[in-house]
Order: structure tokens, then sequence, then C-alpha cells
């Protein structure tokens, strides 16, 4: 038996907008701890992982580990009939081949449920090992979707700069190139307007921007963003939500003079690696084997 109850129904519903362009079809996995999910997207490119732990549900029942398989969009569709400040309630038995959203308003006056069959969705549960980065940059969510924004107007990809100077956000494209540096600015009034950099040395990576502004679309979840670079590793772009988790999305740089349109990934994932090898030797190996 599945029971899970949100009070700050909207924040699924933004979680559900973050999410559906990027993945269609995923496994929701529930565990005494919490709420989650991890898929990639269906190039294979980018890979979002969502948790929410139990202790930010208002009730939280999960008697064993299930895993729901969801349409995304079928699944927002749902969420969209329930209001801002609607109550949500997840409802599933073992076994059962359908979820049950539930939605109450705050004055509980009106209540409704749905019900939405489940799917079997064949997908592995990848091991992310924890890394080190040379780079950490917080700012304010707001101002990176502005940025990766204003950028896809002028070319396809970004070119993201980590230096003592500050973070530098490049592109190129026919119609010429543009540059927009943030330095690092601690704001003590408003500490979600601070940008903050962490940087033991230098980073330069190149992402697609199509993946950037997909990922932007958390930016209603939190006022920060959280980026993690490394010249081997796939970036973590991260927006905590509230105080119950986070949504993370992972997205393998692009290697330079590669051809137009393409993606290509500098080294595998590390989730990939860590498929083959004990976590301790995927984080010890920096090396790509191609």
């Amino acid at each position: 038996m599945l029971e899970l109850r949100l009070v700050q129904g909207s924040l699924l519903k933004k979680v559900l907008e973050s999410v559906k362009d990027l993945v269609t079809d995923a496994n929701f996995d529930c565990s005494a701890t919490g709420f989650s999910l991890q898929a990639m997207d269906s190039s294979h490119v980018a890979l979002v992982a969502l948790l929410l732990r139990s202790e930010g549900f208002e009730h939280y029942r999960c008697d064993r580990n299930l895993s729901m398989g969801m349409n995304l969009n079928n699944m927002s569709k749902m969420l969209k009939c329930a209001g801002n400040d609607d109550i949500i309630t997840i409802k599933a038995d073992d076994g059962s081949d359908t979820v049950t959203f539930m939605f109450e308003s705050p004055t509980q006056d009106k209540i409704a449920d749905f019900e939405m069959k489940l799917m079997d969705i064949d997908s592995e549960h990848l091991g992310i090992p924890e890394a080190e980065y040379h780079a950490i940059v917080r700012m304010p969510s707001a101002e990176f979707a502005r940025i990766c924004k204003d950028l896809s107007s002028i070319g396809d990809t970004v070119v993201i700069s980590v230096t003592k100077e500050g973070v530098k956000f490049s592109t190129r494209g026919d119609i010429g190139t543009a540059n927009i540096v943030c330095r690092q600015n601690t704001s003590v009034d408003k500490p979600e307007e601070s940008t903050i950099i962490e940087m033991n040395e230098p980073v330069s990576l190149t992402f697609a921007l199509r993946y950037m502004n997909s990922f932007t679309k958390a930016t209603p979840l939190a006022n920060s963003v959280t980026i993690s670079l490394s010249s081997e590793l796939p970036v973590v772009v991260e927006y905590k939500i509230a105080e119950m988790g986070y949504i993370r999305f992972y997205l393998a740089p692009k290697i330079e003079d590669d051809e137009e349109g393409m993606q290509a990934e500098a080294q595998p994932p590390p989730e990939k690696k860590a498929k083959k090898e004990p976590k301790a030797e995927a984080e010890a190996k920096s090396e790509p084997d191609d």
C-alpha cells in the first residue's frame, strides 16, 4: 500500500512541467525514504534524477518498495486538473495496475480523484557515483534561464568557462557571437540573488543549448541553481525543491569541432561506468576508455 499526501500540491505540478518535455515515460520509485525518479532522455544524452524525501510529505506510507511506470505527459494532464493550492494525495495498492491522484481544495469543500493506468517500463536504475568537481557555480535560477534563452537566439551551443574572473557563457552563430560574464556577488540582503563561485581549477566546457533550456523549466522550483562542472564528467544542473529534495539534470559535454548539430560525449557519463565497475573504481578512474 502506498499513500503520499503533499500539502504543497503545486510543487508536484512544477516538477512534472520541468521534466515531461525531456522524458516521456519513467518509473517513479517509492521506498521508505522517499519518492524518486531517474530517467534518460530519448537520445541518451541527458539524465534527470528527482528525489522527494518522505519527511517532506504531510503523510507518507510505503509498505514496500514500489516502482510505478507512468507516461509523464498523461500524469501532467491529470495534475493540471488540481488547483495550485490543492492538497495532492497519491495512492496505489500493491500489485495494482493503476494509481489514484486525489485533489482536495484547502477548505476541503471540493475533492476530486483521478485514476491513471500504470505502464510496464523496462528501465535500469543507474548508479551515479559521488564526484569532486573542478568548479561549482551557484547563481539565481532566473538569471541562468535568461542567459540560456538569450544565447539560444544566437547559437546552438554554449561554452561555460569558470575562471577566477567569474563564470562566462559564450556562443557563436551565423549572426555573430555573444559573451555573458557573471562575477561573484554575495548579496547579504538577498542571499537568493547571490552568485557564488567555488573553483579548484579553471574549466571550460561546451553544451547543447536546447538541453540547457529544457533544464531551466525547473526554474519555478527554486530561487537558485547550482552548476557543477568538471572536465571529465557531465555537468550537473541542480535545483533544490523546497526543504524536501532536489531535481538534478546531467548532460554530457560536446567535443570541440564536432559536426554541427551532433551531440558527442566527451566520455561516458558516470552512470554508464557505474554499471560495470564498483563505485570506488568508478570515482578513481578519470580517463575515458575510448
